[in-house]
């Protein structure tokens, strides 16, 4: 059986209330979740207290306390994944932001080519905060772009965790580039 029908089973076999398993998942994986970090802490600021060590653990924690989750396979827990280091990122964020008083927050570079050619770099907060609005007038549009920015998924596998076609999560993906460059280039409408 292949790696990721195993993880598939695995997944199912928790979501059907067989918490034994979760011990099994672990092993099968932290290598990916980790990878999953490294991406994140990529864009971290050089001396960022958080580590990939410690946001693996605390994320995959967070996904495995969740028994009411039905995991619908690999890249559903994946997705799921993406989600939670992100959030532990933003809290992150706030919890130093708070203890600065506001000054000196944690800054996250774009990828090139993810949201487009010489992209400033963002702070977390303001990212999270274009992203949360965006999940207001689009969800699914926020969805693709925390999945593919954040998580690192490819489009088949967007478009796989979501239950999308290709080309649907291809156009999302594209509308939702632009209207967050806009709206982080202060160009968008309050």
């Amino acid at each position: 059986m292949s790696d990721e029908r195993q993880i598939t089973a695995v997944l199912q076999a928790i979501s059907r209330g067989d918490h034994k398993e979760i011990d099994r998942l672990a092993p099968m994986v932290y290598d990916e979740l980790r990878e999953l970090a490294l991406r994140y802490m990529s864009r971290q600021p050089a001396g960022h207290t958080l580590r990939s060590t410690a946001l693996v653990n605390e994320a995959y924690l967070k996904l495995c306390s969740d028994r009411d989750v039905d995991w619908r396979g690999r890249s559903h827990f994946f997705a799921a994944g993406a989600q939670a280091m992100r959030r532990i990122l933003v809290d992150h964020a706030r919890s130093k932001g708070r203890q600065k008083r506001g000054s000196g927050l944690q800054r996250v570079e774009f990828e090139e080519g993810l949201l487009g050619e010489d992209e400033p770099h963002e702070d977390v907060l303001a990212l999270n905060e274009a992203l949360t609005k965006l999940q207001t007038l689009d969800e699914r549009q926020s969805q693709i772009v925390e999945l593919r920015f954040f998580g690192g998924l490819t489009v088949a596998e967007v478009a796989e965790a979501l239950g999308l076609s290709k080309r649907t999560v291809e156009l999302e993906w594209k509308m939702a580039r632009a209207w967050l460059r806009r709206e982080l280039s202060g160009g968008g409408a309050s």
